[in-house]
């Protein structure tokens, strides 16, 4: 077995090659999840601003706020540390050092209470829900102690039957994945 170092390199090539699938499956995992009783009785959403490599996410923002649900987004802090922060417009965002809009800290926002986090990912065991991130740890150490209900939606080029890279005790599985085939 590859480490997770090797797997993910090779990963993030897999879904260059496979951008146009992965939006294009985007919309389609969206709707799946509005239809989901975790999504139905949520009042507050965890949501990244996704990356070039990963299932789109501006859909479920727009449906979410469509809604009357609030909307929150992740920032990262120093220790691997990370929060979450509503941002409504584009000025409320900046860019991370990781490359990735996140919204401007502010202590008195930090927002502890969600509902349903989204969470993102490259690569997801579909037998064990155990997701393969960017390697920072961030949402790992995040999903520990978090209450609420967790979901992802994995595109074609994301799922494996089962994890083709080391599993370890840090790596928390996720309550629900949304698959084009379940």
């Amino acid at each position: 077995m590859q480490t997770k170092i090797e797997f993910r390199k090779q990963q993030l090539k897999k879904l260059t090659s496979a951008t146009l699938e992965t939006k294009a499956s985007g919309s389609k995992l969206a709707k799946k999840l509005f239809t989901t009783d975790i999504w139905q009785q949520a009042q507050t959403v965890g949501l990244t601003m996704a990356g070039d490599l990963e299932v789109p996410t501006e859909v479920i923002s727009i449906q979410a706020k469509r809604e009357g649900k609030k909307v929150f987004y992740p920032r990262t802090l120093p220790k691997r540390q990370m929060v979450f922060l509503p941002a409504n417009t584009e000025k409320d965002f900046e860019m991370s050092k990781f490359g990735v809009l996140e919204p401007k800290y502010d202590a008195k926002k930090v927002q502890t209470d969600i509902d349903l986090l989204v969470v993102p990912g490259i690569a997801y065991a579909l037998d064990s829900k155990i997701r393969l991130g960017f390697g920072g740890g961030y949402y790992d150490r995040y999903l520990k102690n978090f209450p609420g209900n967790t979901v992802s939606l994995v595109a074609p080029a994301m799922a494996y039957p089962t994890a083709q890279w080391p599993i370890d005790e840090f790596d928390v599985p996720l309550q629900n994945m949304i698959t084009l085939t379940d």
